[in-house]
C-alpha cells in the first residue's frame, strides 16, 4: 500500500505542485514552453504508469475492505457513468481554450459545443469516473487511487482558470463569463445556451461507442470484473 499513496501523492503534486503553482512559469522561463510542456508530459505519464502498477499490486496485497457497497449503488454506476464518459471523450475530443494551447481559441469568441455545459468536460468526466469507484469498490486500495482524483480535479480546474485568467485578461474574462466549470451552472444561470448541434455527432457516437464497448467487455477484459451488475468476476468475453 505504501507504495500506491506514494505514487498518488506523486501524481498529486506534479499536478497541483508543479503545474498549478508559480513553480510552472519559473520552469517555463528557464526550459522554453515547449520543452516544459514535453517533460510535464513525460513526467506525468511516468507517474501515471507508477499509479497503475501500484494499485494492481496493492489490489493482491494486503488491502482492508472498509465498506461495502448496497446493490443499488451497483446497478445505479453505469448510470453515472454515462455521462461521465460523454463528458470526459467528447471534452477531450472538443477545442477549447481550457486545454493545452487552447488560448489562442479566446479570439473566436465563440462558446459552443459541451463548452456550454462545462469549461473542464473532461475534468468533470474523470471526477464522476472518481467518485463511481470510490463509491462501490471500498477497498483501500480503491479508495487512494480514486479518492486522489477526487480531490485533484476542483484542484485542476481552478489552477487551469487561474493560469488562464492572468495570461488571456479580458478576452479569458469574457469567456468565463459565459462558461462555467462546474456542468450546467452557466445553462441554470442563463449565462449560455446549451448548444447540442456543437456537440457534433461523430464526437457523439465515440462517446456511446466507448462507454459500449467499456460496458460489455471492455472493462471486463482490462479489469477482469464487468461493471454490469451481477456480472461478477469474469475475464474478456471475447
Amino acid at each position: 500500500m505504501v507504495p500506491l499513496a506514494l505514487s498518488a501523492a506523486a501524481f498529486f503534486a506534479i499536478h497541483v505542485l508543479v503545474s498549478g503553482t508559480s513553480l510552472r512559469g519559473t520552469l517555463v522561463r528557464l526550459a522554453g514552453e515547449s520543452a516544459y510542456l514535453a517533460l510535464f508530459s513525460l513526467v506525468s505519464a511516468a507517474a501515471l504508469v507508477w499509479l497503475a502498477v501500484s494499485y494492481n499490486a496493492a489490489l493482491t496485497a494486503d488491502n482492508p475492505v472498509l465498506w461495502h457497497a448496497p446493490l443499488w449503488l451497483y446497478h445505479l454506476a453505469p448510470v453515472v457513468m454515462f455521462p461521465a464518459v460523454l463528458l470526459a471523450v467528447i471534452g477531450l475530443l472538443t477545442p477549447s481554450p481550457t486545454i493545452v494551447r487552447g488560448e489562442a481559441l479566446l479570439a473566436k469568441g465563440a462558446v459552443r459545443g459541451i463548452v456550454t455545459v462545462s469549461r473542464h468536460p473532461f475534468l468533470w468526466g474523470a471526477f464522476l469516473w472518481a467518485a463511481t469507484h470510490v463509491a462501490v469498490n471500498g477497498d483501500l486500495a480503491s479508495l487512494v487511487l480514486f479518492g486522489m482524483f477526487l480531490v485533484l480535479v476542483p484542484f485542476g480546474t481552478q489552477s487551469i482558470d487561474r493560469k488562464r485568467a492572468r495570461s488571456c485578461g479580458e478576452a479569458w474574462e469574457s469567456f468565463a463569463a459565459r462558461t462555467s466549470s462546474l456542468p450546467f451552472v452557466a445553462i441554470a444561470q442563463g449565462r449560455t445556451k446549451f448548444d447540442m448541434e456543437g456537440l457534433g455527432l461523430w464526437r457523439v457516437l465515440v462517446a456511446l461507442a466507448v462507454y459500449g464497448a467499456v460496458l460489455f467487455g471492455g472493462h471486463a477484459c482490462l479489469f477482469k470484473v464487468s461493471p454490469l451488475p451481477g456480472a461478477g468476476f469474469a475475464g474478456c468475453p471475447l
